[in-house]
């Protein structure tokens, strides 16, 4: 381990004027982005009461009006002329870190921004049907209170539903139900020539259906989607382990902590995350759901994580290392959003002195920062600096090589708090961009299915040691090693952080058959811009995206093939 302790020896970085900018930041997140992130809030939830208040007949029938809106508006598109289609959104309302240069070039825009209703909760068919802008903090105020959530509800409260499923989304229950995707019935979709299709596992369009995870909207437009509930119990019950040794110990201990070696399935947890604090101390938690009646029995401790002067979730969980293994029990709504007012640690960054008493109970309340104010206070010169000079990646691994990636992230970027978070990665009937490694199956490692492989993802989320010390760190340069390395042991990277990847290696980590096939089968080529285009860094020229469209039989996959 004394290898891994030692600290790679850079040279000093001189400061520039950024440097400065970044360091007193918090001036205008205080005054400026606080402020009106607390405002935004208030109206988004002013929308949202409101779109509560009306019937699921009339929030249906202002979704066919939408729909139609759209139909109609892509059949006006003249492909001759107008640009390849995206959304209207704007750029920096993304909650991702990626730039979102793909907007530069000349597009054809289409207004979803309406598509913000829960249109049904069944309870009958245990099934959600919402729009695709409706947030993880609006379907869990909606659901939690019926004892129903989502079975997979991503922590922070703006992920919306839309991004979860074109992209990435992950939760501490993803070790029993998969990444979001995977637990969604039915997507709604308006495809390029204006047809509204109904996409589910065994229908006609069940290519259509293994394909859009990880599309990033390049298939057709999401209008509606079906998502899978489960019942739930009004409080989590929460265990705080700490593990202490090197990094493969904590990584064992993680691994141990939920994927019991006899196989019972009776000692797995309803959720799970660790978070790996320093090369030698982590804290693994695992809770279950419990009743009203358990939480409230006399000697058990009750923990409102979400009231605004309460110490920041990962700080109280490291609280373990010290005092040892503790249970308690917390509002099972609070415990789902419990990295969202601190960020998971980003807080910390954006505003140092935001873990403070003080803070806390002065202005506690008007946290956290909306990323998409964030990211529209800052310019070209500060955006690039954040690319250099700071991390947000998730390294999506088999759970049997975390041990290897915390080495990895430890010797290359020295990121921490790590966040890890299992989930299963299903061998589906058609292979999609992403997929377990071939012959798992017959490994039987821990916390490995028949039908799934445990994934783990390694979520390396602050400003790598290099940049705290003041030396010389090329934040562009890790990332490309970082996806080699994902490459080399069958790893995935999120498309919603920013990649490296040249269109080849793309194709290399990513399965592209399945894609191009329904690219071409539901003539998105030519109308919306290819996945590896939308996520790829930089500005593009309509000219250089086009010339890709024209390219499309002759993509990089094959040749990496």
């Amino acid at each position: 381990m004394s290898d891994l302790q030692t600290p790679l020896v850079r040279p000093k970085r001189k400061k520039t004027w950024v440097d400065y900018f970044v360091k007193f930041r918090w001036i205008i997140v205080i005054f400026i982005v606080l402020p009106f992130s607390a405002t935004f809030y208030f109206l988004i939830y002013l929308g949202d009461m409101w779109s509560e208040s009306k019937s699921y007949e009339k929030r249906q029938k202002e979704h066919d009006e939408n729909v139609k809106k759209v139909i109609k508006r892509l059949k006006n598109r003249d492909a001759a002329k107008d640009g390849l289609v995206c959304t209207a959104r704007k750029p920096w309302i993304a909650v991702g870190m990626r730039n979102v240069d793909y907007k530069r070039a000349r597009h054809f825009e289409v207004d979803l921004g309406e598509f913000r209703n829960i249109l049904e909760i069944n309870k009958e068919k245990m099934i959600a049907r919402v729009e695709p802008l409706v947030n993880m903090g609006q379907i869990s105020r909606a659901t939690v209170p019926m004892n129903l959530s989502l079975a997979v509800v991503a922590e922070l409260d703006d992920l919306t539903v839309g991004g979860l499923i074109n992209g990435y989304g992950i939760e501490g229950s993803s070790h029993i139900y998969g990444l979001f995707a995977d637990t969604v019935e039915a997507y709604e979709i308006v495809l390029a020539g204006g047809e509204l299709v109904r996409a589910t596992r065994d229908n006609q369009y069940s290519d259509l259906f293994y394909a859009i995870p990880w599309s990033q909207g390049t298939l057709g437009l999401l209008v509606a989607a079906e998502i899978r509930l489960i019942k739930i119990k009004e409080y989590m019950r929460l265990t705080y382990i700490p593990v202490k040794g090197d990094l493969q110990a904590l990584a064992q201990g993680y691994i141990d902590s939920f994927a019991p070696k006899d196989g019972d399935k009776s000692k797995i947890p309803d959720f799970v995350e660790g978070m790996v604090y320093n090369p030698t101390e982590g804290v693994m938690m695992v809770g279950t759901y419990a009743s009203k009646e358990e939480a409230k029995k006399k000697g058990n401790k009750i923990n409102n994580v979400g009231w605004w002067f309460k110490p920041w979730f990962y700080q109280h969980a490291q609280t373990a290392l010290k005092k040892g293994q503790f249970v308690e029990y917390i509002p099972t709504r609070e415990y789902y959003h419990r990295h969202t007012r601190c960020l998971y640690w980003e807080g910390k960054l954006i505003l140092p002195f935001g873990d403070q008493f003080w803070f806390r109970y002065l202005l506690g309340w008007l946290m956290p920062p909306k990323v998409s104010l964030l990211k529209a206070t800052q310019g070209e010169a500060i955006r690039n600096y954040y690319h250099d000079m700071h991390v947000i990646q998730d390294m999506l691994v088999p759970l049997y090589k975390v041990g290897d990636a915390l080495e990895w992230v430890h010797r290359e970027m020295e990121v921490y708090p790590i966040w890890l978070c299992p989930h299963k990665l299903y061998k589906q009937p058609i292979k999609g961009q992403i997929y377990p490694e071939p012959g798992f199956e017959y490994e039987n490692r821990q916390g490995d299915t028949e039908d799934a492989q445990m994934y783990t993802d390694v979520g390396v989320y602050y400003a790598p040691g290099p940049v705290l010390r003041g030396e010389e760190f090329d934040g562009s340069e890790a990332v490309r090693k970082m996806e080699k390395w994902l490459i080399e042991n069958h790893g995935f990277q999120p498309q919603y952080a920013v990649s490296e990847l040249d269109e080849k290696s793309f194709w290399r980590m990513f399965n592209g058959e399945l894609y191009e096939e329904c690219r071409k089968k539901y003539r998105a080529v030519g109308t919306f811009m290819s996945v590896y285009y939308k996520s790829k860094k930089g500005r593009k020229t309509e000219k250089e995206v086009r010339e890709a469209e024209q390219a499309h039989l002759e993509t990089a996959y094959a040749e990496a093939d």
